[in-house]
């Protein structure tokens, strides 16, 4: 299934890339990169974005391969196009020292077990969970916003050695999560198929 790409969005790509040189970045890292920065019409995260080429390999085969892709929320969820997503927020509940975010992405490791692709954009708690889990992601897309947790679990991530996607400062949000999801899902699977990140 080919993905049309709008005009408009053609045109945002062009004036993002005349603003800024996105072409020293690996093939990978530069569709991330610039997905987010189109999400949000940011170009400091050209800077503010943590990531590693070799994982981002590893992370867009285990996509491609049918890996799970768990969300904290259902914005991001709705926001990932082309795949299906785990997110049990709904029934989650919160507790003595356990937010109802944190028990979502528990009840979501139980329901897909190691290997699966992580976006969380929304709660720093989220993500402070799954780093006490087993998780054995793909990718942990460690994205939270706010001025509570989220730059420390973003650094907590990074420190864990997990294969990640994040971000130094507190901005992020559901938005540029789902963005950096989509930057591996539109990028080619293979050398024969036609480029549909921009």
């Amino acid at each position: 299934m080919n993905r049309v790409v709008h005009p408009i969005e053609e045109e945002s790509y062009r004036r993002l890339r005349a603003r800024l040189d996105t072409s020293h970045f690996p093939p990978l890292t530069r569709s991330v990169v610039e997905r987010v920065i189109h999400s949000a019409a940011d170009l400091e995260y050209a800077t503010d974005l943590v990531m590693d080429e070799g994982e981002l390999e590893k992370a867009h085969a285990a996509l491609h391969a049918g890996a799970p892709v768990v969300v904290d929320v259902e914005m991001v969820g709705a926001g990932i196009t082309r795949r299906e997503t785990v997110c049990r927020l709904k029934d989650a509940v919160a507790g003595p020292g356990l937010t109802r975010s944190a028990h979502g992405i528990r009840l979501a490791y139980e329901q897909v077990g190691p290997g699966a692709l992580w976006v969380i954009g929304n709660a720093p708690t989220a993500l402070e969970e799954l780093l006490t889990l087993d998780a054995d992601p793909a990718l942990v897309i460690g994205l939270p916003v706010g001025f509570v947790g989220a730059a420390e679990s973003k650094a907590a991530l990074r420190e864990s050695g997990l294969p990640a996607v994040s971000n130094v400062s507190e901005k992020g949000g559901s938005a540029v999560a789902a963005a950096a999801l989509n930057a591996l899902l539109y990028h080619p699977a293979s050398a024969d198929e036609p480029e549909e990140n921009l």
